[in-house]
């Protein structure tokens, strides 16, 4: 598939946003208002902390535009429609991940539910600034991997192995213990009745190809270790802590 044919696919996947409370992430409170047909919405797009080529040359402009604005948008107008009329409808982003299951009437709203806590926590994850882990937090890596470079290499290995789309996960488990993981598409950790390791994720990678094939094409390794140096290695903190509290 070459430039072309993938702007194309891709942009076949957009879809206006929806306006409304997106619930129990940080960094989120400002929205997108895109849908003014339903402004009732239970959830909406939420905005990049930073602008579209702030990620450069790591992660570059057009990618950040239609990864956001399309994909992303498309999963929250979808899981909107799928969550209307159900049971889902009045529950908030994380309940629904908790309650969903693998019965096929609950499909879409997995994999749409699925794909808007993963994307609004990405966005969270990333920073134009150069940050760096800090010195508890590189001892609490060590203490449970061995060390900083045998959990840099766990992850690498976690993301280079997802079989076609996916995402790679640093999670804190209910023993407070940290720990890699994958999963396959939009499932995430917090699917307890999905995934077999679950935890509180403080750190994710999407190696979906659309997040990285227009700069990247086939070259997943590289994309990987251009992810390193974008890490908010503050915000990866701050959700440490909470989740061991």
């Amino acid at each position: 598939m070459n430039k072309r044919e993938f702007i194309k696919l891709t942009g076949l996947a957009g879809a206006a946003v929806l306006s409304g409370p997106l619930s129990g992430l940080a960094n989120t409170s400002a929205t997108v208002k895109t849908n003014l047909d339903d402004p009732k919405a239970p959830f909406t797009l939420p905005p990049l902390p930073y602008g579209y080529d702030a990620l450069e040359p790591n992660i570059d402009k057009q990618t950040m535009e239609i990864h956001h604005d399309k994909h992303h948008g498309a999963y929250v107008k979808n899981l909107n429609d799928a969550i209307a009329n159900t049971p889902y409808a009045s529950l908030t982003l994380e309940q629904i991940l908790k309650k969903v299951t693998a019965a096929p009437t609950d499909k879409a709203i997995r994999n749409n539910a699925g794909g808007h806590y993963n994307h609004s926590l990405f966005w969270t994850l990333l920073s134009s600034q150069k940050t760096t882990p800090s010195d508890k937090l590189k001892a609490a890596v060590s203490k449970d991997f061995g060390s900083w470079e045998a959990f840099q290499q766990k992850f690498n290995d976690a993301a280079k192995t997802v079989f076609g789309s996916g995402w790679a996960w640093l999670i804190v488990t209910p023993g407070k213990k940290l720990a890699v993981i994958n999963t396959p598409n939009q499932d995430n950790p917090l699917m307890t009745n999905l995934v077999k390791e679950q935890g509180t994720p403080i750190l994710a990678l999407d190696v979906w190809e659309h997040a990285y094939y227009l700069k990247y094409q086939n070259k997943r390794p590289d994309y990987i270790n251009a992810f390193w140096n974008v890490i908010n290695w503050n915000e990866v903190e701050k959700r440490y802590k909470a989740a061991t509290a």
